[in-house]
């Protein structure tokens, strides 16, 4: 049975940084592709970044090219996101999910769903 959980999320201020983390178990992770959402109250569901299989490619959403990283520890079957000078823009919930074929930024393309984790950036 294949889980997702994520953890990491929580209240920073302005600028702060956060790491986010994605525990999958049921499959080896290498072998699949993760990718990270994260949704606003009232905003659809959007593509933050995903690491593919195999090779770990990476891929970024525009608006957090440069401010996120995704990383895939392959011993702990765990992916991350790090998540660097916050802005109030970036709150919301946040999910990772798996897919089975390719990779993708589109959330309707993946398979199994964390529960989310929430991510508030304020003063």
């Amino acid at each position: 049975q294949v889980q997702l959980v994520e953890s990491g999320g929580g209240l920073v201020q302005p600028g702060g940084s956060l790491r986010l983390s994605c525990a999958v178990s049921g499959v080896i992770l290498d072998y699949y592709a993760i990718g990270w959402f994260r949704q606003a109250p009232g905003k659809e569901r959007e593509g933050v970044s995903c690491i593919s299989a195999i090779d770990g490619s990476t891929y970024y959403a525009d608006s957090v090219k440069g401010q996120f990283t995704i990383s895939r520890d392959s011993a702990k079957n765990t992916v991350y996101l790090q998540m660097n000078s916050l802005k109030p823009e970036d709150t919301g919930v946040y999910y990772c999910a798996l897919k089975m074929y390719g990779s993708s930024l589109k959330y309707y393309e993946y398979d199994y769903w964390g529960q989310g984790t929430q991510v508030t950036v304020s003063s």
